[in-house]
């Protein structure tokens, strides 16, 4: 980049944060604040003590896992991507997706400009959809009831996440099958043996990922050395 393209690059990023921070916290409020105006309203606030016993039993294994996505998805998004995805949500369905087929197509690479600004537009368009998506749903929800809850569609229903991940994973598996097989399996069956670690999926990100990291270090060390 020339350096007016540069200055003009900087000035973006610093308008971005500035921006991000600040509907980041008035998100925070408003999410927060939610439960408390509607307690005051309905004249049936929540019993603190009992919410944070609740939290507490949820809260630490979440907390890690966000530190963890914050960290993987970050560079992955830059910034203006990273503060749209987190703000609204549904990350690793729709917006990671999304964000790194864009970037895919278009051959822009980590950590620059090119990266921001795709990042950013794919995962604007990508919730602006899933706002006109969602209104649409709400407004059929209840003519469509009917052909919702046919049994003959509940089993796509049930299998419409794990379709979604296996052909996203696909696209990733098949550029190193070895180096993937080997954290898919120690999974699957880690999984099965301990069938209750069915509800800590997020936190297993730790682990697996780990596992893939030390996997393809050990690949690149023998290839440097064959070298």
């Amino acid at each position: 980049m020339t350096n007016n393209h540069e200055a003009y690059y900087e000035k973006y990023l610093k308008s971005t944060h500035r921006l991000g921070r600040a509907v980041s916290v008035l998100t925070l409020i408003l999410l927060l604040g939610a439960p408390f105006v509607i307690g005051a309203v309905l004249g049936a606030m929540p019993d603190m003590q009992a919410a944070a016993k609740g939290f507490l039993s949820v809260g630490l294994v979440w907390t890690v896992s966000s530190v963890v996505e914050f960290l993987v998805y970050t560079p992955m998004l830059g910034a203006g991507g990273s503060y749209l995805a987190f703000i609204t949500g549904n990350l690793i369905n729709m917006k990671i997706p999304c964000a790194v087929n864009a970037k895919e197509l278009v051959d822009a690479k980590t950590g620059t400009a090119e990266n921001e600004v795709i990042s950013t537009l794919s995962i604007a368009a990508s919730s602006l959809v899933t706002i006109l998506v969602l209104a649409v749903g709400v407004l059929l929800m209840i003519p469509l009831q009917p052909v919702l809850q046919s049994p003959a569609l509940q089993p796509a229903f049930a299998n419409v996440v794990p379709a979604l991940f296996g052909a996203m994973a696909y696209k990733y598996f098949r550029k190193s099958p070895m180096l993937s097989l080997v954290p898919l399996t120690v999974m699957t069956v880690l999984f099965t043996l301990v069938p209750s670690l069915t509800s800590s999926t997020s936190f297993m990100i730790i682990p697996s990922g780990a596992l893939a990291i030390a996997l393809a270090y050990i690949k690149y060390r023998r290839t440097a050395k064959e070298a």
